[in-house]
């Protein structure tokens, strides 16, 4: 199965390659890269996508990463939504694709553009809290927050990571187990994909009501 590393490192040229030189020797097998966030203090912080060679454990890719001056590992687990990583054009070329349901489709698309374990959309009618869609993996109850932009919330326990996204009436809550925290610049690229699939529903509603009227 695949592992994901989220690592930081310094944002100057070569540092990528002598990280990944560092997993290469230790028995990692890069599939994917995705730049994650650019910081204000000269680093990067990026989504490593790698196989393991048989009888290498996460412990000896962290070991070897983190012997590079500057180079931090953030996280590492297990990576079960594919051999791939999903990026945000693709998930606008599908909520494009398919405008009627692009909030449906975002919701499904979530978990491997984002790499989160869960997803749920809930809604907010008379007092009353519902969950109106979620991802298999989806707790049973996730509680409400009322928040006005893309946020960090405080799970029930330590190991359970969520954000927050409003829409309307409704609440985006996505869940990571164990982490890693979210980035803000996690948080702005989901709010921008929710609004942006909020905006492709009420345009394809808006030319269904125009082609009726016709």
């Amino acid at each position: 199965m695949p592992f994901l590393l989220r690592v930081e490192l310094p944002d100057v040229p070569g540092s990528l390659g002598r990280v990944a030189t560092a997993i290469g020797e230790a028995g990692g097998d890069i599939e994917a890269i995705e730049i994650v966030e650019k910081t204000q203090h000269g680093t990067a912080v990026d989504d490593v996508l790698l196989e393991m060679a048989p009888g290498t454990m996460p412990d000896s890719i962290v070991s070897a990463c983190s012997q590079l001056d500057g180079v931090r590992v953030m996280w590492i687990n297990r990576y079960a939504a594919g051999g791939n990583l999903f990026l945000d054009l693709e998930v606008v070329e599908e909520i494009t694709a398919h405008p009627e349901e692009a909030h449906h489709r975002l919701m499904r698309l979530i978990p491997v553009s984002f790499r989160v374990d869960w997803a749920v959309r809930l809604r907010r009618t008379d007092g009353e809290v519902s969950l109106f869609d979620h991802t298999e993996a989806a707790p049973d109850f996730v509680e409400w927050a009322d928040i006005t932009r893309p946020t960090r919330l405080s799970g029930p326990d330590d190991n359970l990571v969520l954000c927050g996204v409003p829409v309307g009436e409704d609440l985006y809550v996505m869940g990571r187990h164990g982490g890693p925290e979210f980035l803000d610049s996690e948080l702005a690229r989901i709010g921008h994909l929710v609004n942006l699939a909020t905006s492709i529903t009420a345009a394809a509603a808006m030319a269904a009501e125009q082609s009726t009227d016709d």
